[in-house]
């Protein structure tokens, strides 16, 4: 079971990351946007260090405060869910 989430953490960080990357190419070239909503679920859906590395990377969304706060204190509570359940 550690294995296959382990996995599935690397994936959908990988995922995250070229997700906000794309947007941000989109919005480079005024086409139409991913929008944030998506941008943050994936993020609550373990995405949080794929989306935060992609945030100081491509330097996207850095004006909005969902994304400069939202990202992090996600990040933050999914460490703090993973300690949890290592402890039990």
């Amino acid at each position: 079971m550690t294995k296959v989430f382990l996995i599935y953490l690397i994936a959908i960080n990988v995922i995250t990351f070229i997700v906000y990357g794309i947007d941000k190419w989109k919005a480079k070239n005024d086409m139409w946007r991913i929008p944030e909503s998506t941008l943050l679920v994936m993020a609550a859906l373990g995405g949080s260090i794929g989306a935060w590395m992609a945030i100081q990377t491509f330097r996207h969304k850095t004006q909005h405060w969902k994304f400069n706060i939202g990202v992090p204190v996600i990040l933050l509570l999914q460490i703090a869910f993973v300690f949890w359940m290592l402890s039990k």
